[in-house]
């Protein structure tokens, strides 16, 4: 055998063919964990829409189902809450009576109450706080009336 000489014999067509093959296989090996990865990120964005449509489906369905129901029946002539002592009563049940607006010292008037300098105050204190509540207006400085629907 001639040693100088390079090997000048032709590749096996059955390893050239073979190598061919492993290249293709792991390039689509490539691919496969490729299209795999943007599956799963697909998979996981889906899951998070989905989600967020169903708590949608759940607030419309709660949204339609407590506009259908009923309110509670409301007690006619109760009093505001926090506002059931008598004092409370007689003014609204006054303001009730007249419809219009109503000063402080009219008011206590209108209750029989004396008409001093300290009952004039205690009675326009209580008028402050049923407009504090939104259950009075003052319409001008001093000058009370049941807001307008």
């Amino acid at each position: 055998m001639d040693m100088t000489r390079p090997d000048t014999r032709p590749p096996d067509p059955g390893t050239w063919l073979v190598d061919r093959l492993d290249a293709r296989e792991q390039a689509l090996t490539g691919q496969i964990e490729q299209t795999q990865a943007e599956i799963d990120t697909l998979t996981t964005r889906l899951g998070e829409l989905s989600e967020a449509i169903e708590h949608l489906r759940i607030s419309r369905k709660t949204l339609i189902s407590l506009a259908e129901e009923d309110p509670a029946p409301v007690e006619p002539n109760a009093p505001p809450a926090g506002f059931d002592h008598p004092a409370y009563q007689q003014i609204l049940t006054v303001f009730g009576e007249t419809g219009g607006s109503l000063r402080a010292r009219d008011l206590a008037l209108a209750m029989d109450l004396p008409l001093t300098a300290n009952g004039i105050q205690n009675v326009r204190a209580k008028l402050k706080r049923l407009v504090s509540r939104g259950i009075l207006v003052e319409t001008e400085p001093g000058l009370f009336a049941q807001p307008r629907p």
